[in-house]
């Protein structure tokens, strides 16, 4: 070897290992979500693959940089969660985590983000505090929130005159947010909370707490709960001839996947609402069948939500020229949202993400003329009615 090349090739060597770690490494997103468990349909495996679709839709790669998609499964544990994300940060040097169902392992990993300065986009998760009290330089809330969900579907039901409620929670914080949120807009609207009952996560036998909704005598009985635990409701309040005996079910969290497992037959009639259906127009039908060729399911609003987060995630990372937090985070804030979950959306200072929902009911079999033909649209819940202003929401960034 001459003694110029093995002068060039350690200044070549000086020079790469000179660079940060950051700009030696590709760009690692981490979708962390419950994959076994009660929400595992909700969110699950698809959101995985709704993520690698969205790296796949933006090229592979950003800032001549290879983009890699992880995902690992938190079994609804905070405390799981947290070692997961820690180890991600710390270890495997994830840029940015998203989905992550479950608000208490959500507002955990949060907090952890906040404390690593690193950035995570909650899709899965309900509770409004994430943008609210909770909130974090770091933090942005995607697809919807708890008070956008009481506003939708407990708005729309107030206004049909179900002036009075019982709430079937589940006991944890997610439930007891959406218990609260809709409960405070059912009052605001001159309406009466008769009262709740609080179950645990991942509850088999519902006929207890059915029964004491029933004996409420509210005309609506508020499912403050998701996943199987809403199917598991809806399927046994059947039984109980609950909707026959002329009370109705608020599903206050149901997607398109949850009515897909329940069924039209047992589905049929509850109202709803989401911020992503895949027959809502051509953009939407877009995203949906292509995901559907990929997975032979239709996206609901997290999977398809979590497609979005990951591809605004990229443009940031382009846009800002690097993959530092801060200056991501700041184009998070900066960037509008177009894409095929949503279209005319914004990221409000506290992270929120602001996009129109809508109002649906569930078909009936009759109606449906084709696979995952499941909804009537009834209205659309525009995103500065369903979601507060930075300013109303309590976070401590807007003070």
């Amino acid at each position: 070897m001459t003694s110029k090349f093995l002068a060039a090739a350690v200044a070549a060597f000086s020079l790469t290992t000179a660079l940060p770690v950051s700009a030696q490494q590709g760009v690692k997103i981490g979708i962390l979500n419950d994959q076994s468990g009660v929400y595992a349909d909700y969110g699950g495996k698809w959101s995985f693959e709704a993520a690698k679709m969205a790296v796949e839709d933006f090229g592979g790669s950003v800032l001549g940089q290879k983009i890699e998609v992880i995902s690992a499964d938190h079994q609804n544990k905070p405390d799981l969660g947290v070692s997961i994300a820690r180890r991600w940060y710390e270890v495997e040097n994830v840029d940015m985590i998203t989905e992550l169902t479950t608000s208490s392992v959500a507002l955990a990993v949060h907090d952890l983000s906040k404390q690593m300065k690193k950035i995570d986009i909650v899709v899965g998760a309900a509770t409004s505090r994430l943008s609210g009290d909770a909130c974090q330089p770091y933090g942005f809330h995607w697809a919807y929130d708890t008070r956008a969900l009481a506003y939708g579907t407990g708005g729309a039901l107030v206004k049909a005159g179900g002036d009075s409620w019982f709430f079937m929670t589940a006991d944890y914080a997610f439930g007891h947010a959406l218990e609260k949120d809709t409960g405070d807009f059912v009052t605001q609207q001159g309406g009466k909370v008769l009262g709740a009952v609080r179950i645990p996560l991942n509850t088999a036998d519902f006929s207890s707490f059915l029964l004491q909704a029933q004996s409420s005598k509210a005309k609506i009985i508020g499912l403050a709960n998701a996943g199987l635990d809403t199917t598991n409701s809806i399927k046994q309040a059947a039984e109980f001839g609950i909707v026959k005996g002329g009370q109705k079910l608020a599903g206050l969290l149901l997607t398109a996947a949850e009515v897909h497992g329940l069924g039209l037959e047992a589905a049929q009639g509850l109202v709803l609402t989401e911020g992503y259906y895949w027959d809502v127009n051509d953009r939407s039908r877009n995203l949906g069948e292509r995901f559907f060729k990929r997975t032979g399911r239709m996206p609901n609003m997290i999977q398809a939500g979590t497609y979005s987060a990951t591809l605004q995630y990229l443009k940031a990372v382009k846009a800002a020229g690097t993959k530092d937090t801060e200056a991501v985070a700041k184009k998070l804030k900066e960037l509008p949202v177009d894409d095929d979950f949503a279209q005319g959306g914004k990221v409000l200072e506290n992270g929120r993400m602001v996009h129109d929902l809508y109002l649906f009911e569930v078909k009936k079999p009759s109606e449906s003329k084709k696979p995952w033909d499941y909804y009537k649209q009834l209205a659309v819940v525009p995103g500065d009615k369903a979601f507060p202003t930075a300013k109303e929401s309590g976070c401590p960034l807007t003070k």
